[in-house]
């Protein structure tokens, strides 16, 4: 089972396990663990519960492994029964035990507890230090995070990044640099934090110059400061970069990785070269889910629907893999792009939910409600907003108003603008989009009240404009319409 376990094949260490007539702790444990490591949680959580179901006994490696999992997912209330079966059993007095439920109870956003089961271990370790920290820092508790280190009697390097990384994501960027300019021996990690707080900030230029101190200063780059930096350029479209960049990766020995790779996908797609994301994705030794999502998506952004059909049926077939949101996401964008008929789109949407149990957000309701308005459906999207309980997403009534633009239908289109109205008060889209529908079935009246109702509530309609690159020039095109 580990063999197999150690090189991705779960399904056929799965197998080996289910043949085994009395498994042993230890078996269940290797599993269950190999489940976790892969990401794989659901997975995880649903083989302990068999545990736990059994005439076998968990033991602290079970407990341990399975919180981490429940952390992953923010399972607060399967995290919190775990606890209470480790208090019945008595093993919540190990350290390793305790710096568990500390991590899960962080990660499941309930600080509180986190910081309550930090007080109950007697004998902290710096795991247990930095377990506490890092909950405080990535909950925006930055002033209870710094509280921490400074009690701490030997801050490390983890101790630090943990702070500069919640620093970076939630705080001020430039603190999260001065921190990084007095800790004791800062790493790629405390580097990568930055970069990423930048990225996410949508300061990609500024990711880039700290990218190129950093590539200055000859501190080791890992996977991860490649993917950092290549998000941002992805954003910036910039293919200069996101060249340059991938050279850097493969003098580093790091384009092979399964994390580099995908994000070079990913920077290749948007930057409109998709055939050098597919060589990528071809070359890949291994791939991950993110990696098939990065490629499914660079397929749908340029508009290839029949691409992504077939790679979703490929990945569909992969072992030990298969679709989440995004790709569904991916896949229904598809449809709506390539006009594919309304029904063969409901039946990808009702799979991900009855066979692979996602519920749907508010992001795969609006790409099935543009479908819906091609084939002048809006009625029926309506409705479907309703049943689903998304009537106090204003983000789909949007998509809905946008859909009666397309189909023209009056009716509907009224209601949705209301509704617009009512959850983000006046918007320069709702009025245009009615305008257009009014001046659609010529109701020149209609488009004068609007225009005038427009004025009265000092709702402009905004320039729009994007930006191309043509050779290494960056071109702003406007549009006044």
């Amino acid at each position: 089972m580990s063999f197999y376990i150690g090189i991705d094949s779960l399904s056929i260490a799965h197998k080996l396990f289910a043949g085994i007539p009395q498994p042993s702790v230890v078996s269940w444990n290797t599993l269950i663990s190999g489940y976790v490591h892969s990401g794989q949680f659901r997975k995880a959580l649903r083989l302990f519960l068999q545990l736990d179901g059994s005439d076998v006994s968990a033991d602290s490696f079970s407990f341990t492994t399975t919180l981490a999992a429940c952390g992953q997912l923010s399972f607060l209330r399967l995290g919190k029964s775990i606890h209470a079966k480790i208090a019945k059993s008595g093993v919540e007095c190990s350290i390793f035990v305790a710096n568990c439920l500390i991590d899960m109870y962080g990660k499941c956003g309930v600080v509180e507890d986190a910081v309550q089961m930090f007080e109950k271990v007697k004998d902290k370790d710096t795991i247990t230090w930095n377990t506490v920290i890092a909950a405080s820092a990535r909950n925006r508790r930055l002033k209870q995070a710094f509280g921490f280190l400074h009690q701490m009697p030997n801050p490390d390097t983890i101790s630090y990044n943990e702070l500069i990384n919640g620093v970076a994501q939630f705080g001020n960027i430039e603190d999260a640099i001065q921190i990084m300019s007095i800790m004791p021996s800062p790493n790629s990690s405390s580097w990568n934090s930055i970069i990423t707080g930048y990225v996410n900030r949508d300061r990609a230029g500024e990711a880039l110059d700290f990218f190129s101190r950093m590539h200055s200063k000859d501190v080791a780059m890992d996977q991860f400061t490649f993917s950092s930096i290549l998000s941002g350029i992805a954003g910036l479209s910039d293919l200069t970069w996101g060249i340059l960049i991938h050279c850097c990766t493969v003098k580093c020995g790091l384009d092979s990785s399964t994390v580099v790779g995908s994000a070079l996908i990913d920077m290749y797609s948007k930057c409109g070269q998709v055939k050098s994301a597919e060589i990528i994705f071809q070359s890949l030794p291994r791939k991950n889910l993110v990696t098939w999502n990065a490629m499914i998506s660079g397929f749908a952004h340029v508009g290839d629907s029949g691409r992504v059909i077939q790679l979703f049926g490929q990945l569909k077939m992969e072992r030990d893999l298969q679709p989440d949101g995004i790709t569904f996401l991916n896949v229904l964008s598809a449809c709506s792009h390539s006009r594919m008929p309304l029904e063969i789109a409901i039946l990808y949407f009702q799979s991900m939910i009855d066979d692979y149990g996602i519920e749907p957000t508010a992001e795969h309701c609006c790409s099935l409600i543009r479908l819906m308005g091609q084939w002048g459906e809006v009625g029926r999207a309506e409705r479907m907003i309703i049943e689903l309980g998304f009537g106090s997403c204003a983000l789909v009534w949007r998509a809905l108003l946008g859909a009666c633009g397309v189909s023209g239908d009056l009716k509907v289109g009224r209601t949705a603008a209301a509704k617009v109205i009512e959850l983000e008060g006046n918007d320069d889209y709702v009025y245009v989009m009615l305008s257009n529908i009014y001046a659609r079935y010529e109701k020149w009246g209609h488009v004068r009240e609007v225009r005038e109702m427009m004025r009265r509530e000092g709702v402009r309609k905004e320039a729009g404009y994007s930006w191309i690159e043509v050779g290494t020039v960056n071109a702003n095109l406007f549009s006044l319409g």
